[in-house]
């Protein structure tokens, strides 16, 4: 409404100045006020109280909808309509309002103009009035569209991030249970021939248990803290074989801060156990490495294994573990991470790890007081 009173207030006030200054001769002459300046503001003034209506007829009446057919003509008869009675206004105020004298051959009658087509000016008028107003309609219309499609924009990346969130809590929750059979299942095979053992298995699982209560349910954790892991779950396995494990542990410092998603390693060590030192008579040995290569972090689980064969069915490789971790870690770096899984020339396998290296940031007020310090 602001905008459709400042240019009719504009445009009358322009119209004015071109009838209070006479550019007819050299410069131009101030003319006395007569009707026609009167006439021109009444003018203006009534469009702009039309305006809004033509706006709304536009917005209800747009060709660019269906059936434009009989909009178009209906738009056209309502035009003329409008345009002879704003006429018919104008002439009323003309002749019985202010009493001007009609011009030479006319009549003194608000509906002369009618027959001589002197409303085609208003006509002209209403058709600009609504070509502005189907402008205003398809620039709301557009801009509509445009903040829904910003919305849908939001709204998608806020269900992607749930549904990877929910993925990742789902392969989370199917990788403890695994987990915990299998370490369930080392326990019974040694309840009658190693209590001791047993009782030692027992309290590495209460630690473990206790760190994946405390930690499982956070994406990340470091290095130190997975490695930790994954060396008492070892230490389960080294009394279950009975002296025919061997494990080393080998991280870099500047990699130890490093984060890495949580319980990536037990499944890469538990596969190492299974498929390499459960697989041989001798003794197997699990080498677990965590270093930094530029802005990667490589976690490589290596078996090695001496010794005839059991006589046993080899198990099937890329187990419930592997598969997890493999969509662990698509779902959280995408192609930034990979797993793969090779023979060692010297025999045994190597499963490695790479993912973007990063560090847990510290909170911006105590680096700000470490610095004042």
């Amino acid at each position: 409404m602001a905008v459709i009173a400042l240019f009719w207030t504009f445009l009358a006030a322009f119209s004015t100045a071109s009838r209070v200054l006479d550019p007819r001769g050299p410069g131009f002459h101030l003319v006395p006020p007569s009707a026609p300046i009167v006439l021109t503001l009444f003018e203006c003034g009534l469009w702009a109280l039309l305006t809004p209506a033509v706006f709304r007829l536009a917005e209800r009446f747009n060709p660019g909808r269906s059936s434009w057919a009989w909009r178009v003509p209906l738009l056209l008869g309502i035009g003329f309509v409008l345009a002879a009675s704003v006429n018919a206004a104008i002439d009323f105020v003309r002749f019985d309002i202010l009493d001007a004298p009609p011009q030479p051959g006319a009549e003194k009658s608000i509906w002369f103009g009618l027959h001589r087509l002197w409303f085609v000016r208003d006509y002209i008028i209403f058709l600009g009035v609504l070509a502005a107003g189907f402008a205003r309609e398809y620039f709301g219309r557009y801009e509509a569209r445009d903040q829904e499609a910003i919305r849908l924009q939001a709204e998608t990346a806020l269900l992607r991030s749930q549904l990877a969130e929910a993925q990742l809590a789902t392969l989370r929750m199917q990788l403890s249970p695994h987990f915990l059979f299998n370490t369930l299942h080392t326990i019974s095979a040694l309840v009658d021939r190693d209590p001791a053992g047993v009782r030692r298995m027992i309290a590495r699982l209460s630690e473990l248990l206790r760190s994946t209560l405390t930690d499982g349910s956070t994406p990340e954790r470091t290095v130190d803290e997975e490695v930790s892991f994954a060396a008492r779950y070892l230490e389960i396995m080294q009394v279950r074989f009975e002296g025919r494990l061997e494990v080393a542990m080998d991280v870099d410092p500047d990699a130890r801060l490093a984060l890495v998603p949580t319980l990536i390693l037990q499944p890469l060590v538990e596969n190492a156990v299974k498929h390499g030192v459960a697989r041989v008579r001798g003794v197997g040995r699990v080498a677990v490495h965590a270093r930094r290569q530029g802005d990667s972090m490589l976690l490589t689980v290596h078996d090695s294994v001496s010794g005839p064969a059991v006589d046993a069915p080899a198990p099937a490789p890329g187990g419930v573990g592997l598969r997890n971790t493999a969509e662990r870690l698509r779902q959280m770096y995408g192609t930034r991470a990979r797993l793969s899984l090779q023979s060692a020339e010297a025999g045994g396998m190597i499963a490695e790890v790479e993912l973007p290296y990063r560090v847990r940031e510290e909170p911006k007020l105590a680096m700000a007081e470490v610095s004042r310090a």
